[in-house]
């Protein structure tokens, strides 16, 4: 008497089940990986443009005919998926005919200003909240009852630290200044990643938490 080999159709099917089981769980958590890591990168973009206007604003990189130009990053409450990085060129001392170390700007971007470039974030990817320490306390964009409407980060030379600034103002009483900022970057499925700039310079594109 011989025997037929090969498989049940409940095998078969047991088989296919598996596999697609397994198959399923490699796909979602790929997604996830993949989501992850573009929430990453959107922060580590956007610190690398904080570092990029360190190095340029340091380095005293003209602008046309405008020497010693500081150069900063522009955030606005409301425009969550765009950021401005931009010379700032107007507004401060005018340096017309003035000593080679005279420096242009206010510490502040206005629509005077020179843009380097405007950044559009992709992949729904969002600047989801802006905060800035000053006078002992926390005050973020998205507070109850309202809260900051920019936060602008400059560095000019020869100081290291940067000059940071709410609601377009920066006062001239170190007392009221802005020592430190953080912005949360969120995507679309509720993860966020955080952006601390401290009060010597120092930019941590990992940081554990905003207030």
């Amino acid at each position: 008497m011989s025997l037929s080999k090969g498989f049940t159709l409940i095998e078969l099917m047991v088989v296919l089940a598996i596999v697609a089981v397994v198959t399923s769980i490699v796909l979602n958590n790929q997604s996830s990986f993949n989501k992850t890591l573009v929430l990453a990168n959107t922060a580590y973009d956007i610190a690398l443009t904080l570092r990029s206007a360190q190095t340029y604003g340091l380095g005293s990189r003209g602008v046309g005919a405008a020497a010693n130009v500081g150069y900063g990053v522009h955030f606005v409450r409301g425009d969550a998926d765009s950021f401005t990085f931009f010379a700032d060129t107007a507004g401060g001392a005018s340096c017309a005919g003035a000593t080679p170390d005279c420096k242009p700007g206010d510490h502040v971007y206005t629509d005077a200003d020179t843009v380097v470039q405007a950044y559009a974030l992709g992949n729904g990817m969002t600047v989801s909240d802006l905060c800035a320490y000053s006078l002992g306390s926390w005050s973020c964009a998205y507070a109850e009852g309202g809260g900051l409407a920019s936060l602008d980060i400059v560095f000019s030379r020869p100081n290291p630290d940067p000059f940071m600034s709410k609601d377009g103002s920066y006062p001239e009483d170190p007392t009221f200044r802005v020592t430190t900022a953080c912005l949360v970057i969120s995507s679309p499925q509720g993860s966020a990643h955080y952006i601390s700039v401290g009060s010597s310079g120092q930019i941590n594109a990992s940081a554990a938490s905003c207030p």
